[in-house]
């Protein structure tokens, strides 16, 4: 009954992130941009753009330059994030991949440097008038669930161990809907709820940020507008 509960709302999950996700995007691309905004200084070639691009995904450099202490939490926290992400693909994998295996001693520490992060961003929200007085409850909320899902995902590493083998054969098997007994471990059901809530918010929650920076103009348009005139698409077809 746990498996079949948890592999069906793994499914739902799955479908409304994968769903909602592709929705947010095709708006963000359909959204016009009638205005030549980069920031300043911008690059003056796609190539550039590209690398400013990157190092604003990697680097959080405009995030830098404004405010180091909440540069500090937020990088720690996303790429802890990302080093946890590459660990948990040996659930996904028969035979984990080159990177994935790297990782593995690495992420396993990634979950405690990700709680530290959050913590950090959540007491900004506390401690700063600013910030605190612009917070919303979906702000506090959003964060509680990070905070619980890193915990609940430490707690099973390093205090209440589960059976790994075992819950990869469930994810494993729920990729090719051949349904494996998932172990009735309470803080992993807890951590797999916890993602669950995430994947159905996803969508609609300030999350979308992650694909959403690709399509900010103040980032992905280059400073070209005394060499070529810029006209949205809607406006080029109003003129014809």
């Amino acid at each position: 009954m746990l498996t079949g509960l948890f592999a069906i709302l793994f499914y739902v999950a799955t479908v409304i992130l994968v769903v909602g996700v592709a929705k947010r995007i095709a708006a963000y691309w359909r959204t016009p941009a009638p205005l030549k905004i980069p920031t300043m200084p911008a690059p003056r070639t796609q190539g550039g753009m590209l690398y400013r691009m990157g190092r604003e995904v990697v680097l959080f450099e405009s995030l830098f330059r404004s405010n180091k202490w909440i540069w500090i939490f937020g990088w720690v926290f996303h790429m802890a994030l990302f080093l946890v992400l590459l660990r948990h693909g040996r659930y996904f994998q028969e035979s984990p991949w080159f990177l994935t295996e790297i990782v593995q001693p690495f992420g396993k520490y990634g979950g405690i440097a990700m709680v530290a992060g959050l913590g950090g961003l959540w007491a900004r929200r506390f401690l700063v008038e600013r910030i605190r007085y612009i917070s919303t409850p979906s702000d506090h909320l959003m964060l509680l669930l990070l905070i619980g899902i890193g915990m609940s995902g430490v707690m099973m590493t390093f205090v209440a161990h589960t059976d790994i083998v075992a819950l990869k054969h469930f994810m494993t098997g729920l990729m090719v809907f051949d349904w494996k007994p998932l172990p009735a471990d309470p803080v992993l059901i807890a951590h797999l709820s916890l993602v669950i809530i995430l994947m159905v918010v996803f969508p609609i929650s300030k999350l979308m940020h992650a694909p959403g920076i690709f399509f900010s103009p103040t980032r992905n348009q280059i400073d070209d507008s005394r060499e070529k005139r810029h006209i949205a698409p809607w406006a080029a077809e109003m003129e014809k």
